[in-house]
């Protein structure tokens, strides 16, 4: 998709891994960002956290709009398309912080409570809980402002660990097991494996290969964490690559047929249309 932008992780102090933005701040200087526009479409390449504190708004997720107010917590993963709303005028902050970050300042077992948090595949992104972001921010924001840096990453990332942890705990609500199951790593690879390979193969023959397991095996895998086989999984996130492609790029359909792995355009429309209902052009249309 070579009309959405991919956004890296860069700022002007050159901090590399953790980033802690007023949403004031940033809306005011969104019409000077040069690489892109932050209210329009773009891929990130690290995971954020939207904290809304004052007034209601929107934000807009893999072509998905959610409502946002006061207390609500907005997860973004690594690789989403996501825009915000122009114009906005609610306040609070956003949270931005790369995959090294997680790697080298949270242990093995945080890291499994941000892949629960963060796997848009299996947990809506949306919390609501304005205390517990208070608690978070009250003690977030001093140790940011504090000008004795001595171990603030560590202290940074304590904090936001334990803001995820509880994050966590209330989506235990939602269904997402309390202890990950024996098999969260294998899905979790799979994930990555259709993730990147997807334009390749929709084969479940060919990821259980990939994996060194049978099929049957992987289908019930997939279904612990799903409810569905894992050729639905492929299957729904093609679909939800050629609904970004085709809303946010300008590429002919032939040209997103081609891009996603199909050699016939005829097979391309008929895949779409058997899984959403509407062609590839009346969906365009629509948009």
């Amino acid at each position: 998709m070579k009309n959405i932008p991919d956004i890296s992780f860069n700022n002007t102090e050159n901090i590399v891994d953790f980033e802690f933005l007023n949403l004031v701040q940033l809306f005011a200087r969104i019409s000077k960002i040069k690489d892109h526009n932050p209210t329009q479409a773009h891929r990130i390449t690290f995971f954020a956290l939207l904290i809304v504190t004052k007034g209601t708004g929107t934000h807009q997720i893999d072509l998905k709009e959610y409502e946002l107010k006061e207390g609500t917590v907005l997860r973004i993963a690594k690789g989403q398309i996501h825009a915000f709303q122009k114009e906005a005028t609610y306040e609070g902050f956003l949270i931005i912080f790369t995959e090294n970050f997680i790697l080298n300042y949270f242990s093995k077992a945080s890291i499994q409570t941000i892949s629960h948090l963060y796997n848009y595949h299996i947990t809506s992104p949306i919390s609501n809980d304005k205390t517990l972001n208070q608690d978070f921010l009250s003690q977030l924001i001093p140790e940011i402002e504090n000008h004795n840096h001595f171990a603030q990453k560590n202290i940074t990332s304590a904090l936001l660990n334990l803001y995820l942890l509880k994050l966590e705990r209330k989506s235990q609500n939602n269904g997402i097991p309390s202890k990950p199951s024996k098999y969260y790593n294998t899905f979790m690879l799979f994930k990555n494996l259709v993730e990147t390979h997807y334009s390749k193969t929709r084969n479940v023959k060919d990821y259980a290969t990939m994996l060194s397991v049978s099929s049957k095996h992987l289908n019930q895998v997939v279904k612990e964490f799903t409810l569905n086989t894992a050729k639905v999984f492929i299957d729904n996130y093609v679909i939800l690559e050629v609904k970004r492609d085709i809303v946010i790029s300008k590429n002919s359909i032939k040209e997103i047929a081609f891009n996603t792995g199909f050699e016939e355009v005829t097979n391309f429309t008929k895949f779409f249309k058997n899984k959403t209902g509407v062609s590839p052009k009346v969906y365009r249309a629509k948009q």
